[in-house]
């Protein structure tokens, strides 16, 4: 992140801008939208900055820009079309440690103007570091239709409010737990509906009625898919973001953990190949341990928690010890896997069923029904096979399927650095070893493999 995000305070800002085109105009538009103080320099001024100046919105300057003129400046904007002149003054701002903005020239610009979705005292800014504004644009035009302008009244509300919630519950928790069932509930909707009073009144009900119980705690069992961010679910993603505690493994990706609640606290306990950083029942009392806090934690799950995930394991825990908990599903990695990798589970001149099986090696072997899942017009897709892929090979090839069945390998399905190769049972394990393929990886056999060729849109 090259451009830290930041929000100035513009009650006392003394802001300079020098020139007065169209360009210009629009800088000070923007800056008129705040409480700084604006004073413009320019020999030849447009018609929209003269009704500023008419008006008495800016201090009108008519002359060329002279060194002194940023003395006591904070901040200083550029727009003239006179690229020595901006230079310069980039150097000079520079030099004294303003901060300056040179209009349409990032490299000279030691701050950037982001793109405002304006809901005053809700006020949203998106940048693209200047590298893609039209992408910008496009954002902004979704966000702007999404978010309604009434939100605004929400966060008059909070405002006028927040002091006295502080007043009245001391614990940083319970005020977010307050304000988030204020903000969720039927007191939102009757300030969105302008019904204030009473919205105020039962805000105060609510406010004033003792809670004599203790905050329950709840567990959230979420599946966050394959590890591509945009397969999350809508409401994986709102418990992500209400979360206290989030207890994850090693197939939940970095995208998908940068959009968890920033100050919740995060413990990993994934487990790496034949490695166990912390055993199961562990994980179970966790999760148990913190609900009991009056935490609400979410356990996020690479994939879907209720395939090859334990997470009927770690329910049974809650269950108990009377734990509420909720689950939501997510994309399994097998039907991410086949998805990015152009390979269709079911197709009906291929396969007409699909099986999901374990790979994971236990003293040396698998144990698995290997006649139920060497049978015609069917895929099979093993979870965590890579280290017993040979034995797979062997105790498919014994139970009577062809050495010429195709199998693809997916690893790190639908992320960028997704790889696929793909082979017979009689060829797979050279071709893996050759491509080095690692974990976390998945196995998919059956004859919907042939189709990737023709199939595979992801990474062509």
């Amino acid at each position: 992140m090259r451009y830290f995000p930041l929000f100035i305070d513009s009650q006392h800002l003394d802001c300079l801008v020098v020139g007065a085109g169209e360009v210009a105009a629009r800088k000070i538009e923007l800056l008129l939208k705040t409480q700084a103080t604006i004073t413009v320099v320019a020999p030849w001024v447009c018609q929209t900055v003269k009704n500023m100046a008419s008006e008495g919105r800016i201090t009108l300057i008519e002359r060329s820009f002279e060194d002194d003129d940023i003395a006591q400046r904070d901040l200083i904007f550029v727009a003239t079309d006179n690229s020595d002149t901006n230079a310069h003054i980039h150097a000079l701002a520079t030099a004294h440690r303003i901060l300056v903005n040179v209009v349409d020239n990032t490299p000279l610009c030691k701050f950037i103007t982001p793109s405002i979705i304006d809901r005053s005292p809700i006020i949203i800014a998106i940048s693209s570091g200047g590298v893609a504004p039209v992408l910008l644009r496009y954002l902004r035009q979704k966000l702007e239709s999404w978010i309604p302008q009434k939100i605004a009244k929400l966060g008059e509300f909070s405002e006028r409010f927040r002091d006295t919630v502080k007043q009245k519950l001391s614990s940083v928790t319970a005020r977010r737990y307050f304000w988030e069932e204020v903000l969720d509930g039927p007191i939102a909707e009757q300030i969105l509906s302008d019904n204030l009073s009473d919205a105020e009144s039962m805000f105060a009900d609510k406010l004033n009625t003792p809670d004599k119980q203790k905050a329950q705690g709840e567990v959230y069992l979420v599946g966050a898919g394959p590890g591509d961010p945009d397969l999350l679910t809508f409401k994986a993603l709102r418990l992500m973001q209400k979360a206290d505690v989030v207890v994850y493994d090693r197939l939940v990706s970095k995208d998908i953990l940068e959009l968890v609640r920033r100050d919740a606290e995060k413990i990993y306990v994934g487990k790496a190949q034949s490695k166990h950083t912390v055993p199961q029942q562990e994980i179970n009392q966790l999760l148990a341990t913190e609900a009991l806090k009056g935490n609400r934690v979410v356990r996020l799950k690479g994939g879907d928690p209720f395939i090859f995930g334990r997470g009927g394991e770690e329910l049974e825990t809650l269950v108990k010890h009377n734990i509420r908990f909720q689950v939501v599903p997510g994309i399994t990695a097998a039907t991410g896997a086949a998805s990015y990798a152009g390979i269709p589970l079911t197709h009906r001149d291929h396969a007409q069923s699909v099986v999901f099986a374990t790979g994971h090696l236990k003293d040396d072997s698998i144990n698995l029904d290997w006649p139920a899942l060497v049978q015609k017009n069917q895929t099979v897709v093993f979870y965590m096979g890579l280290t017993g892929l040979p034995i797979i090979c062997e105790k498919l090839i014994a139970h009577g399927m062809s050495t010429d069945m195709p199998i693809a390998m997916v690893e790190s399905a639908t992320l960028p650095h997704q790889r696929v190769v793909t082979g017979t049972l009689s060829t797979i394990q050279a071709i893996a070893k050759q491509a080095q393929i690692k974990p976390p990886s998945l196995i998919i056999v059956g004859t919907v493999v042939s189709l990737r060729e023709s199939l595979n849109w992801y990474q062509l």
